[in-house]
């Protein structure tokens, strides 16, 4: 999800709650911490050079109980950052504390903010020599068969 998108939301919400990939939801007294530019320059393993950006927000929670964060604060906190750290719109990853910090993606499924799970990839696979894995379909799954496909005079030889 990018900057924009949330923005757009936050301006329809009349409280934010964050929903863990396991449907828990964070705290309601949650603070976001950081708002910030992740900037990443690399080599990938097929020795590519790759630039990065994403818009990064940082929740955090502890018994602060009676702290609400308020869409529209959350609002102000976006566009001070996208003013003075040169934010564009940009996707949007997650950091929240579990048994280490994670990261997340960022859905909305018309009340909560949905934390998605993300994975690592190979962005070199053809260089290494990985090969894009092909589905595996039975062949009752093909378009067509039927139990009496291959049988005399059916015409699929």
């Amino acid at each position: 999800m990018k900057l924009s998108e949330v923005k757009t939301i936050l301006g329809n919400l009349d409280t934010i709650a964050f929903q863990l990939p396991n449907g828990t939801l964070v705290p309601n007294h949650f603070h976001v911490t950081e708002v910030g530019k992740i900037t990443k320059h690399f080599i990938d393993c097929g020795g590519t050079v790759r630039n990065e950006e994403v818009v990064n927000f940082q929740l955090w929670d502890s018994d602060d109980y009676d702290h609400r964060l308020h869409p529209e604060k959350l609002v102000h906190i976006i566009e001070l950052s996208e003013k003075i750290l040169e934010i564009g719109d940009l996707e949007i990853e997650v950091e929240y504390q579990g048994e280490t910090i994670q990261k997340f993606g960022l859905d909305f499924d018309g009340a909560n903010f949905l934390l998605s799970t993300k994975q690592t990839d190979c962005l070199a696979r053809e260089k290494c020599g990985i090969q894009e894995e092909k589905p595996k379909v039975k062949l009752s799954q093909l378009q067509g068969a039927s139990n009496n496909c291959c049988a005399p005079d059916s015409g699929c030889c």
